[in-house]
């Protein structure tokens, strides 16, 4: 059994044995009564779930996680931040320690059927690569023909490694860390001769090195890896808060609404369909069970989806990414908010 199944099949074990917590009430019933938002996050990557240096979490994620505290409690500050692993996450979530996952996490057939949970929606839309020194020589990944490298256990960066190489026709011998910093320390020390995980980690990994420079990304994309939200089955009034939340994001930028001008819009626009995404026209969340202001405070709080990229890992910062697939639809992306109506 390959690691991937092993992990499914541990998960789907503890799926049944953990559901009880998520069946008591619904989860948004939980939150409000509690009063704090539980969002399970990576364990540090940057541009997307990292402690800054007065502890605050930043990243594309992190905001993500505000937006869903704002939609659900009006307050985009009573979110609680819970670092976890890859093998972490999954117990954490089917157990009801944390409410919603937002941690890099693709969305595949055996994740969304197997194991109890749901994905919600895509908030990055990534691809698998491979980072080597720029010393080593190497320009193509099929340049790798036996060489060590490094990989986060329980991911599915561990399977596509494998399927890539064996139907490459090569050899790699993969050394396995559990966290993802595990990962980047063993690479940068030299234990590996390359690392491998999505695009958008290698990117904030190399950003973290003392000299980026002295290392390379190359350009070959060995999967697709579509990551978001996650949240507990049988669920649906949860889900479609994180959902719609996440679409109200999207639509915020394809409409031109922005935290700044929000305030503004929302009084003044006279579109039916900024109206109903600013709640001037309350028709949407009465069906939701939510404040008519739920989308407004998400977006008051941390601005419209390209606020967040940019923000957090676009072109100004270290991370230096071109939006590319997850430029809107109209723009050549592959971002599309679902109608709010």
């Amino acid at each position: 059994m390959s690691p991937i199944a092993r992990a499914l099949a541990a998960a789907s074990l503890a799926a049944v044995a953990m559901a009880g917590p998520a069946a008591a009430g619904t989860t948004l019933d939980a939150v409000r009564s509690r009063g704090t938002l539980s969002c399970g996050v990576n364990t540090g990557v940057a541009g997307f779930s990292q402690p800054d240096s007065q502890g605050v979490w930043r990243g594309l994620d992190a905001d993500l996680c505000r937006a869903i505290a704002a939609a659900a409690l009006g307050d985009a500050n009573k979110v609680r931040f819970l670092p976890l692993s890859g093998q972490q996450r999954f117990p954490a979530l089917q157990s009801g320690e944390i409410d919603v996952l937002v941690r890099q996490t693709t969305a595949t057939m055996g994740r969304d059927t197997a194991i109890g949970l749901r994905t919600v929606g895509i908030n990055f839309y990534d691809g698998q690569g491979f980072m080597v020194r720029k010393d080593a020589g190497v320009s193509r990944a099929a340049q790798l023909d036996g060489a060590t490298v490094c990989v986060q256990q329980g991911s599915t960066t561990e399977g596509n490694l494998a399927d890539w190489y064996r139907a490459a026709n090569i050899r790699v011998t993969p050394v396995l860390f559990e966290r993802i910093d595990q990962v980047a320390a063993a690479f940068s020390s030299g234990r590996c001769d390359a690392l491998t995980t999505d695009a958008s980690q290698i990117a904030a990994v190399r950003s973290s090195f003392p000299n980026p420079a002295d290392f390379i990304v190359l350009p070959d994309r060995i999967s697709k890896e579509p990551l978001g939200p996650m949240v507990r089955r049988d669920d649906q009034e949860w889900f479609d808060l994180v959902r719609w939340t996440l679409n109200a994001l999207i639509e915020a930028e394809e409409l031109g609404i922005t935290a700044a001008n929000a305030e503004a819009r929302r009084a003044q626009d006279s579109s039916p369909t900024v109206r109903r995404l600013l709640g001037a026209d309350p028709s949407l969340a009465q069906g939701a069970k939510l404040s008519p202001s739920w989308a407004y405070d998400a977006i008051r709080a941390v601005g419209n989806y390209g606020e967040l990229f940019e923000r957090n890992v676009g072109r100004s910062t270290p991370l230096g990414m071109e939006r590319g697939p997850n430029a809107l639809w109209t723009a050549g992306g592959l971002m599309y908010a679902w109608p709010l109506r």
